[in-house]
This record gives structure tokens, sequence and C-alpha cells, in this order.
């Protein structure tokens, strides 16, 4: 009789999600991950061909992570294009906070996202540009709304906000400017 499965792929994903936030990405091995789960390092090979393909699986699970709480950001948004990019703004920033290895993982060089799970992410930010900037301009609405929300909460949890101010208040005034420079008259 074989000897049961003691961990899944989900759980695999899950644990090293977990250490990806507790210890970093160069901390995340496939030991550190085998102890979390209740199995000797082997047993994971089973399950993930090594390292690269974990981190793979872990960007992939953040990512769909990620563009669920950015739909439901839409979803529940007045409909109104700079509200939804508020929202989106938001959502994102929250979901940063909680996950900053993660975070950083998504939006680093350190992994390859494919084609498909990058299109279903920017769907909402996609939608919203459109919204904002007109369909000719969507994906450079988009991108430009990305890189500052990127950049801004890069540095925000660098803790690189070092000259006083309302940070908060810095936030909101970036998505607005963002918003009111994206938007063609027509659009927004």
């Amino acid at each position: 009789m074989p000897t049961p499965e003691r961990t899944s792929l989900d759980g695999i994903v899950s644990a090293g999600r977990a250490l990806l936030e507790s210890d970093g990405l160069d901390r995340l091995t496939m030991q550190a991950v085998a102890a979390r789960v209740g199995v000797r390092a082997p047993s994971l090979y089973k399950r993930v061909r090594n390292r690269d393909e974990l981190i793979g699986l872990i960007a992939h699970a953040t990512l769909r992570e990620l563009a669920t709480r950015l739909e439901g950001a839409v979803n529940e948004a007045a409909d109104d294009p700079r509200t939804e990019l508020r929202q989106l703004a938001g959502v994102a920033r929250d979901f940063a906070h909680e996950r900053p290895a993660g975070f950083r993982l998504i939006f680093g060089a350190e992994v390859r996202l494919d084609e498909a799970s990058l299109a279903a992410s920017s769907a909402p930010v996609l939608r919203v540009a459109a919204a904002l900037a007109g369909e000719r301009d969507a994906l450079h609405a988009a991108r430009t709304f990305t890189a500052w929300l990127n950049g801004f909460v890069s540095m925000e949890l660098a803790g690189a906000f070092r000259l006083g101010g309302d940070v908060e208040h810095a936030f909101e005034y970036g998505v607005a400017r963002i918003a009111d420079a994206v938007a063609s008259p027509a659009g927004g």
C-alpha cells in the first residue's frame, strides 16, 4: 500500500508564500518549505521541480491574489473612473503593505510571469485606464499609473519618505494627479 501524501502543491505554495514574507527571498529554500509543511525536502520534488519553479508558483499565486483584490475594488467602486482609480491604488497599496516581499517579487526581475497571468491581473487597471484616457491610450495610461504606484509604494515600504509631511496626503495627491494627467477630455 502506498504511503499517503503528506502535502499538496497548494500547501507547498502557501508555505512558500509565508516564508517569503517572514524570511525573504534569499532564505526561501526547498528545505525551509519542506520543514514548514512537515516533510523532508526530497518529498517536495514530487510536486515542484526546483527552487526556481517554486518561486514562479509563489509569484503566480501572489499575482492571482492581487488580481482578485483589484477586480473586487473595481466592482465595488462607483461608476466613476477617478473613484475606481483611487480604489485600485488603495487596494494595491494595502496589498503591498500586507505582502511586501510578494509585492516586490511580482514587480521585480526575479521571476518571469506568463502573458495570460499578466493580462488577467492587468484587466481591472486597463478597464479604468480606458475609461479615463480612451481605448487608444489605455495601455499607456495603465503603465503610467502602475509605474507611479509601484514607485510610490516601493519607496514607502523602504522608508524612503524622510522629508516629513503627510504620506497619506501625498498618495492621494499622486493618484489624483495621475488621473488628471492621463484623462482625455472625453474620458475623464
